[in-house]
């Protein structure tokens, strides 16, 4: 059981990750990734809904959708659990957090149409995945989800001092460094674990 708890976590934050492997979730990964505060904030808030979800969403499909052989709903009801979830997470983001809830903007809604949240409760369904393996691929999907967009973060903070082109200003430079950061992450396609 350890070894496919690691195996999922390592795979679900190197191997596989949501932005650089499979591409999901690319929107606030461009949006929010000026500033490292603001990519740590939804990075911990993905993390956060991914987790959660994937809980839920296990729950629902288990022992509602299954059993009342409603399981072509799952894409429905798993839509409904995100948004339910984001809302809650912009409810307290503006009352605790209001500096963080206004960088975010417009993207911290969008977290319920994500397509990576909703990749990673539909993935664990696919790969028939139990409640404690469903619930640690939530929660590490989101932890490499809050790895690229840091790391990526991070690099366009340093591209603004650097010299390049001037036909790379703007948001061609964004999408070269965002290239550059997925060929180093390819180098974990390889890996075997375990």
């Amino acid at each position: 059981m350890f070894a496919k708890i690691v195996e999922i976590s390592l795979g679900a934050i190197l191997i596989n990750n949501f932005i650089f492997s499979q591409f999901l979730g690319c929107c606030p990964f461009l949006g929010c990734s000026n500033k490292v505060d603001t990519a740590t904030g939804m990075g911990l808030a993905v993390v956060f809904v991914m987790g959660l979800a994937s809980a839920i969403c296990w729950v629902i499909y288990t022992y509602i959708l299954v059993p009342l052989n409603l399981a072509f709903l799952n894409t429905l009801a798993f839509i409904l659990v995100i948004a339910a979830l984001v809302q809650f997470v912009e409810m307290f983001l503006k009352k605790s957090v209001p500096s963080l809830y206004s960088a975010l903007g417009i993207y911290l809604p969008l977290i319920t149409t994500n397509c990576a949240v909703l990749g990673v409760v539909l993935l664990n369904v696919q790969n028939k995945y139990n409640f404690i393996e469903s619930v640690v691929y939530g929660i590490t999907g989101g932890i490499g989800f809050m790895l690229a967009i840091v790391l990526f973060a991070s690099v366009r903070e340093r591209t603004e001092f650097s010299d390049y082109p001037e036909c790379f200003n703007g948001f061609a430079i964004c999408l070269v460094s965002a290239a550059l950061v997925a060929l180093a992450f390819m180098g974990f396609s390889g890996m075997k674990i375990m």
